[in-house]
């Protein structure tokens, strides 16, 4: 396997400089997080006395920051094939797998900036206090979980030409995923066939590690959810490579 660690850095400096370019996309990407955490956050929260559901769904809404912007970094696949920079890129002296990687990872450097921009309020807001190992290990799994829902994106982008149906399928995905995981709702308070549904979900894992380190409330063991992160990375990456080497363009 041909892997450039020079190439995989262009590659991913292009993704990231490509939105930190754009300072319309970063803060509208920021506004339905926020949106869901002070308005469905401060209106279910009235209605439970004792209980700060808004310092709950906090990691709910990191994994949803999360999900969304990552899922949605594959589309910049489809633009270059549009704009036909794909096909400069694919005929340059580089294997497609580094292609993949670099585009993974700048994909998924852009989101944990914005899953930090959401901790860092809730925190400042007095919705977490995490330790400073734990805001760390935070990090990491933010990492872990964002390339792998960019490679998810990619694996739907090799194999889409169109932007609009590329939008309309990652939708069709995104919001059950969403919202069948642990994200808003405690697991142990989920009637079991929903709670079934959130046990199959990969999301729920992600979740619930970032649960455990930013304020302790996670409901499965966290070394479950590391390994369920890094295994559905591997094959979600290595399926990404897959179907990229057989892309057209």
């Amino acid at each position: 396997m041909d892997i450039n660690m020079g190439k995989i850095y262009a590659v991913w400096l292009r993704e990231v400089k490509r939105f930190t370019n754009s300072k319309s996309r970063i803060v509208g990407s920021l506004a339905m997080p926020l949106l869901f955490l002070v308005a469905l956050g401060g209106g279910i929260g009235s209605l439970i006395p004792g209980f700060n559901y808004q310092a709950f769904i906090l990691p709910g809404i990191i994994g949803m920051t999360l999900l969304f912007n990552s899922i949605f970094s594959g589309v910049s696949i489809i633009w270059d094939r549009e704009l036909g920079y794909l096909k400069e890129l694919l005929a340059a002296p580089t294997s497609r797998t580094t292609i993949v990687i670099g585009k993974a990872l700048g994909g998924a450097t852009t989101s944990v900036l914005q899953g930090l921009i959401i901790l860092i309020l809730g925190i400042l807001f007095g919705l977490a206090s995490p330790s400073i190992a734990g805001f760390l290990l935070a990090i990491i799994v933010m990492v872990l979980f964002s390339t792998f829902v960019v490679s998810i994106g990619i694996i739907f982008a090799s194999v889409i030409t169109e932007i609009e149906t590329f939008q309309l399928l990652v939708n069709l995905l995104m919001f059950p995923l969403f919202f069948l995981s642990n994200a808003l709702f405690p697991l142990d308070k989920m009637p079991d066939w929903l709670k079934a549904l959130s046990n199959a979900n990969p999301v729920s894992y992600g979740i619930d590690a970032l649960r455990t380190l930013i304020n302790g409330a996670g409901s499965m063991p966290f070394a479950l959810d590391i390994a369920v992160l890094a295994v559905i990375l591997a094959v979600a990456l290595l399926f990404a490579g897959f179907l990229f080497n057989r892309t057209s363009i």
